[in-house]
């Protein structure tokens, strides 16, 4: 919000608890009434508290930010809940117009001056590289269920625990398939469950310690999913969607500093990675986003937004079998592929 600047003179004034009427012992120019009405104001937008009124529970929730605050608090909370998508049609059109006032930057970086050693080509005939080269965002989907086993490999070789490692006087910590700084591991995995044969339709929570999920609520649907995902209908036919969320506390814990803030957001892209490589590699058809509903998520869920947040989502889908839109570009290393831009 914004304010006169003797606003932050005021605050500043009453960083501890004092009286309202010594305010105008510290302003003199100006008079009592018009300094009353100032922290009035200030009361109502909730900038000051009065000790006659309750306590907020809100600031309990929040204190765990303090050390965090305001560098990446005030990040996270002015960016939760962001504005519906525009339709593919549209969002290319948007940048065909910003291309023509502004050339999109190059997507790769050279130094051609400089001594070039020619590498051998990756090795590519395992079931690894070939998870990681035939990757790609779908944003279609067969009909039909996603079986229930595949469900549960993608599930735990992404979040579940695989083993845990005890230290002396501080307590276990879990080891994942994915690095998370100080093996705080933060990230907390929901399914919203809307295809999934031997599965009932539902929100659940995924126990990584004992690889199995918990009803949170019944009922899923494709409306659903799209709401939660911003109104992207393109995903509303997938089988299954992880909902990915934060448990902010347990970094905090550890590192005090903002910037431990970063790894949070760095470990759901390698929790997303892996579920994209893992889903891949079962055949089936993953995307990810993080255009999100944040505040309808975390209600659904029941989780308050501060201690524990939403961050990503990824879902997948049954692969359909013929597929045109993203067309399997030339494999071979140091040649020039074809722009599959259209």
């Amino acid at each position: 919000m914004s304010a006169a600047p003797i606003t932050t003179e005021i605050l500043n004034f009453f960083a501890d608890w004092r009286p309202a009427k010594a305010l105008a012992r510290h302003l003199p120019q100006f008079n009592a009434s018009s300094l009353q009405q100032a922290i009035a104001g200030l009361l109502r937008v909730h900038l000051l508290e009065s000790s006659y009124a309750p306590r907020d529970k809100k600031e309990r929730v929040f204190s765990g930010w303090e050390s965090w605050g305001p560098a990446a608090s005030f990040f996270h909370f002015s960016t939760k809940d962001t504005n519906a998508p525009t339709e593919p049609e549209d969002s290319i059109r948007d940048l065909r117009r910003r291309a023509r006032a502004k050339s999109m930057p190059a997507a790769v970086k050279s130094y051609p001056r400089s001594a070039q050693i020619v590498l051998p080509a990756p090795q590519v005939a395992h079931d690894l590289p070939r998870a990681l080269l035939e990757r790609r965002t779908w944003r279609k989907f067969a009909p039909g269920p996603i079986e229930l086993h595949r469900l549960a490999t993608l599930l735990g070789l992404t979040f579940g625990v695989q083993q845990w490692v005890e230290l002396e006087g501080v307590g276990r910590v879990a080891l994942k398939t994915s690095p998370s700084g100080g093996s705080r591991h933060p990230m907390e995995a929901y399914v919203a469950a809307t295809s999934v044969n031997g599965l009932r339709r539902g929100l659940y929570h995924y126990d990584s310690a004992m690889h199995r999920l918990e009803l949170l609520r019944k009922g899923a649907t494709p409306a659903q999913i799209t709401r939660y995902l911003n109104g992207q209908w393109w995903f509303g036919g997938a089988g299954a969607v992880v909902l990915m969320t934060a448990v902010f506390s347990r970094t905090q814990w550890k590192y005090h500093a903002p910037r431990a803030y970063r790894a949070v957001l760095i470990e759901a892209g390698h929790l997303c990675q892996t579920f994209c490589i893992v889903a891949t590699w079962l055949g089936l058809a993953p995307f990810c986003t993080m255009a999100l509903a944040d505040s309808r998520i975390e209600r659904d869920l029941g989780i308050d937004g501060v201690n524990e947040s939403v961050i990503y989502a990824a879902g997948v889908g049954v692969r359909p079998e013929k597929a045109d839109w993203a067309p399997w570009p030339d494999r071979t290393y140091g040649k020039r592929v074809p722009n599959l831009a259209r």
